[in-house]
């Protein structure tokens, strides 16, 4: 009796990527979970977002865009386009993961939890227009594509190093600072949905519903956790320096301060000038980078050494239950 093999078994037993290949598949999800954040900011920026107006169609007789719908149905739905370019990315990732030698099963579960998070957040998003651009589901849809960041990032670092047990490569002092930065950072993404949801740009043209908060109080609450997430940046900086940290690890810390300078400096302009679109998708852009950022800066503070040749891939002991 012949075994059936799985599209993924038989792929891996015919081609095993190399370590560059592997670090590029892993790293397109992480720019197209960029580009899709961005974009989706322009949807609503440009009052496109009931551009279609139900979901999965673009309209009830229309799965795409019609002349009817103008520059907001055209907007609207190439958006939604870019969702399958996100899913080929991810499904690129998986089938290099999976066609490792040996393969990293780790690796692999990363691959197919940034499936699922693309198929619940396009779920969401179709939640959304239901809604009626309903300012909460808007806010849980972008802490949903920022949830496919994190995973991506995490799955993009992961794929440069070994599948040995992690070991700290600082004191246990300055990785808590880290976690703390890392938590401050996510309230701080957090805190921008409510500015957004209580802001200007409704996303649609329409009489759309708000969060019931002044923007502005909002706005000073996003400004403040910037703030804290600034010095526990630039804490994190001089606790490395302190304790003789690796460069590597040093220079994560500094590429976050520029990042957050010019995130601060972009948030600071576009509040003083009545939040321009093109200033807004900016700090969007920034918002996707500061997150990057933390996240790479707070993975450097351990190491997956490679293992010994010849020897076997260790189980990922983070993900062996998952």
């Amino acid at each position: 009796m012949v075994a059936v093999q799985t599209p993924l078994a038989y792929i891996a037993k015919r081609w095993t990527p190399s370590p560059k290949v592997l670090r590029r598949a892993a790293l397109a999800p992480v720019v197209m979970s960029v580009v899709i954040i961005v974009t989706g900011g322009a949807v609503r920026l440009t009052g496109s977002g009931l551009g279609c107006d139900t979901w999965p169609k673009c309209t009830d007789d229309s799965l795409f865009a019609t002349p009817e719908q103008g520059i907001h149905g055209a907007i609207e739905f190439g958006n939604r386009m870019l969702t399958y370019v996100l899913s080929a990315a991810v499904g690129w990732a998986i089938v290099a993961a999976r066609s490792t030698k040996p393969w990293r099963r780790g690796l692999t579960r990363l691959g197919w939890a940034q499936f699922w998070v693309v198929m619940s957040n396009a779920v969401l998003g179709g939640i959304t227009v239901w809604a009626g651009l309903n300012p909460w589901t808007v806010a849980g849809h972008f802490l949903a594509a920022n949830a496919l960041l994190t995973v991506a990032t995490v799955t993009w670092i992961r794929a440069g190093e070994g599948d040995t047990a992690p070991r700290p490569r600082v004191p246990l002092p300055v990785r808590r600072l880290s976690w703390a930065l890392t938590a401050a950072a996510g309230l701080l993404i957090a805190a921008g949905t409510i500015v957004t949801g209580s802001g200007k740009h409704a996303g649609d043209s329409s009489d759309v519903p708000r969060m019931p908060f002044d923007w502005v109080d909002a706005a000073h609450v996003h400004a403040a956790l910037a703030w804290l997430v600034c010095v526990l940046a630039v804490g994190t900086w001089l606790a490395l320096r302190i304790v003789d940290a690796p460069d590597d690890t040093r220079a994560r810390a500094r590429e976050l301060i520029y990042v957050l300078v010019a995130q601060g400096a972009i948030g600071y302009v576009q509040f003083f000038t009545d939040v321009p679109e093109l200033l807004v998708g900016a700090h969007m852009l920034g918002s996707s980078l500061m997150w990057i950022a933390v996240l790479r800066l707070g993975l450097s503070l351990r190491e997956r050494p490679l293992a010994a040749p010849g020897a076997p891939a260790a189980p990922d002991a983070a993900l062996t239950a998952a």
